[in-house]
């Protein structure tokens, strides 16, 4: 079965309700692996009380511990949420902290190059340990997804782009593509339509992908648009939607599923989500399916 590994930062989301694991290649990862997929986390904790029940979190949601790390010298991640508007998550993200320094080792490369994807966000290339691990881990990989999940001020211009040059799939909002194009002088391009596909062809993109909330989703690719309307839910909160539907979109492109089918499945995946409390509630392939069903009748 083809294998898929995530790297980033895993961290303890501190809502007003209490504390919730988080961070999206974490969250991308556990629900890949309730959508049956086989995932590798590649991060860094604290040895600290958060960290050891981070990892206690971790192996009770099936995923392996192997390859995350535990730093003596850094506290494990936490990122204080804003959850006043459930549509729209502010968050304040500590820093320095454990997965601001994932050390590059020779176990990584070989687990990276044997994998059929990489998964990776800007987050993690914050800082420079796990950024120049980040950036000899794609040089191994075959085929590299990038969460492109702008977190100001966490990032830059200048290190977005050159993650975006390595990947072959690109994910990201459409404020953040309004944002890329920006920087590329290509503002004028209103239609996202358009800004997609200059997208793929300038970064010699094989697809990139749109999120668009509750409108739904954009996926361009094999020089073709798609598009999948929201499904109408009740929302909880919105945290992990957008990483269940990265997880699920990536499930259909391993299995070569229809653009048309992986797009919608992904949106249906995104939703179900928004209807919990938290980023990483225990939903599998056919309760993605059933609701899908339910809003398609």
């Amino acid at each position: 079965m083809r294998t898929v590994i995530c790297f980033g930062e895993v961290l303890w989301d501190i809502l007003p309700t209490g504390q919730q694991p988080g961070g999206a290649p974490f969250n991308v990862a556990v629900h890949l692996h309730q959508l049956g997929q086989p995932v590798q986390l590649i991060s860094r904790v604290g040895d600290d009380e958060l960290g050891r029940e981070l990892l206690a979190f971790i192996k009770s949601k099936g995923l392996s511990t192997a390859h995350v790390q535990q730093s003596h010298t850094h506290l494990t991640g936490v990122v204080k949420a804003n959850v006043d508007d459930a549509h729209e998550v502010v968050y304040k993200i500590v820093q320095p902290v454990a997965w601001d320094y994932i050390q590059y080792e020779t176990e990584l490369a070989d687990l990276v190059a044997g994998a059929d994807m990489l998964v990776y966000g800007s987050l993690a290339a914050r800082q420079e340990d796990s950024r120049e691990t980040l950036y000899r881990l794609l040089e191994k990989a075959r085929f590299r997804v990038f969460d492109v999940n702008l977190r100001p001020p966490y990032y830059t211009p200048e290190t977005t782009l050159h993650l975006l040059s390595k990947a072959n799939l690109v994910k990201l909002n459409h404020h953040e593509l309004a944002e890329v194009m920006q920087w590329l002088g290509q503002e004028t391009r209103q239609d996202r339509a358009d800004a997609m596909q200059w997208l793929a062809m300038h970064y010699q993109l094989q697809a990139v992908c749109v999120t668009c909330g509750a409108e739904g989703a954009l996926l361009y690719t094999g020089g073709q648009l798609y598009r999948a309307p929201g499904l109408p839910v009740t929302v909880r909160d919105t945290i992990g939607s957008g990483d269940a539907f990265l997880a699920a979109l990536l499930k259909g492109w391993l299995a070569g599923d229809e653009p048309a089918t992986m797009l919608r499945f992904a949106c249906a995946a995104g939703a179900l989500v928004a209807t919990f409390q938290g980023a990483t509630p225990a939903i599998g392939e056919a309760d993605v399916a059933a609701l899908l069903k339910t809003r398609t009748e």
